[in-house]
């Protein structure tokens, strides 16, 4: 009788381990809580909520946020670039415990869904659209066409890919939005004679990079500065060379990995799966036999790529967010089956089939949100930076940012939101930064640079759902990444030493 092979736990299975340890600590962390403050536009005050949950108003005004110690400018939080509350240094209180049992494990995925319905949906929209696509043939008809063009030179792929995913993670964190991309992307880089972890690689590192060395990014550069009370302009430059050297490191990672696979298969991390991923992605594709490139399927190609086109305006310069990216795609979705020339029927079938596709990618998000849930359940985060900023007063300057470098970490890994863990804790660390001599700035650099490192691999992240699009396990893409989370961890580190200097 022979041995069942062990293989690596799947998404669901790690995020229930995580889950877990989170809801242990909730026994074992003290709990605790900072005042949060909020402005009222329609009152023209400041609502505080005290640990001990007791709600106060203040006038909304500058010299408020001074006795409050608050460096921030209230013109930030009349123009909504504030909108969520802002922890108040000095305030932190022990709070009841509020361990979180059985019950809350149990019910905290349910809780998860219900949380981030609006990306389970864009996502189910998505998968739609993509199952439209594939029905008609334009997907194979497509990527036959890219193959030719890109012979010889499929390394431009992942240039191109990984430097415009980059801009866009910089400019407008670019990140969620990725995930409508790999059903496109996976077979056209398999087509190329690379393998998913390639593609997964090029988009994903590149929005990873792209955020973590954020130059104009609403949602951390500039949210992230104003929580420190300075422009988004100081720092700017650092932070801009940093994102020109982390790109190109992690281009030519990327590059030597996929010169690597293409020159023996064999080589690849996820060799064994090769036969299974290719069923999902290429079924059906032959580069000797693949759908003719009619009109009618270049217009649905290019009708798709210009709906990302239209997204990332919508999202940059017109506040959209998930309902609106998802009305998007729908509209976009049935104008691809009039364009296809189903019947209503096999246009309704193969949409659902295409969301259907992606259900164990939707319930990971739901589940990921279910770790948050419970940490902010157990009144626990504000504790753990409580007692880390309370270890750095009067430090070595240099120590001081390498160990708050690695305190965004760790908060990075139970706090994933960006503009959330700005707002929470820039207002309590930076003016630390004022005791050992450094500019707050840097501060805000330590704090992109800990989150997005930390983004590469965290379970609470969008990682293990960008894995569930591709059933990559999650051993496998800590092999890949391991060496270059070091390499890119380094950068941080000689940048931020630099900033010390200067």
């Amino acid at each position: 009788m022979s041995k069942k092979k062990k293989s690596f736990p799947t998404a669901f299975t790690v995020l229930f381990i995580v889950l877990i340890f989170a809801a242990v600590l909730t026994y074992v962390v003290p709990a605790g809580s900072y005042a949060k403050l909020k402005y009222d536009n329609e009152k023209i005050v400041f609502t505080v909520t005290n640990p001990d949950a007791s709600v106060k108003e203040l006038p909304g005004t500058q010299d408020t946020l001074n006795k409050l110690k608050i460096k921030i400018d209230i013109e930030k939080f009349k123009d909504g670039s504030i909108s969520k509350p802002v922890a108040i240094p000095d305030t932190y209180e022990k709070v009841k415990q509020n361990p979180q049992g059985l019950s809350n494990i149990i019910q905290a995925p349910i809780k998860g869904v219900y949380d981030t319905i609006d990306i389970i949906m864009f996502v189910f929209i998505i998968g739609g659209c993509i199952g439209v696509l594939n029905s008609s043939g334009a997907f194979d008809a497509g990527i036959a066409s890219l193959s030719r063009i890109t012979k010889g030179k499929e390394f431009i792929l992942i240039i191109v890919v990984t430097i415009l995913i980059s801009i866009g993670g910089t400019t407008f964190g670019l990140a969620e939005e990725t995930i409508a991309l790999y059903p496109i992307l996976v077979p056209v880089f398999m087509a190329a004679g690379y393998d998913a972890i390639v593609c997964i690689a090029a988009l994903y590192m590149g929005s990873s990079i792209g955020t973590m060395f954020s130059t104009v990014n609403p949602f951390s550069s500039v949210i992230g500065s104003n929580a420190a009370g300075i422009t988004f302009t100081q720092g700017l430059g650092m932070r801009g060379a940093g994102l020109l050297i982390a790109t190109t490191i992690t281009i030519i990672y990327i590059m030597k990995y996929g010169k690597k696979i293409k020159n023996d298969p064999t080589k690849s991390l996820i060799y064994s799966q090769k036969k299974e991923i290719e069923e999902r992605f290429l079924k059906g594709y032959s580069e000797k036999e693949v759908p003719k490139f009619t009109f009618r399927r270049k217009l649905m190609l290019i009708i798709f790529a210009l709906t990302f086109a239209v997204m990332i305006w919508g999202v940059s310069s017109q506040g959209w967010w998930f309902t609106e990216m998802t009305a998007l795609f729908l509209v976009v979705g049935i104008g691809l089956g009039v364009i296809s020339g189903l019947g209503e029927k096999e246009f309704v079938n193969k949409f659902i089939m295409g969301a259907a596709d992606l259900v164990g990618v939707a319930l990971v998000i739901g589940v990921a949100r279910a770790i948050n849930l419970i940490m902010e359940n157990g009144v626990i985060s504000d504790s753990i930076l409580n007692m880390a900023s309370g270890t750095v007063q009067g430090m070595n300057s240099k120590i001081f940012i390498i160990v708050i470098l690695l305190l965004f970490i760790l908060l990075g890994f139970f706090i994933p939101s960006s503009s959330g863990l700005a707002v929470l804790s820039i207002p309590i660390i930076a003016p630390l930064a004022d005791t050992v001599g450094l500019p707050r700035d840097i501060i805000v650099s330590a704090y992109q640079y800990g989150q997005g490192l930390i983004s590469f691999i965290t379970p609470t992240g969008l990682i293990l759902a960008t894995l569930a699009m591709v059933d990559v396990t999650y051993d496998k893409w800590l092999k890949f990444i391991m060496p270059l989370m070091g390499y890119i961890g380094a950068l941080a580190v000689v940048m931020l030493l630099i900033q010390t200097v200067f």
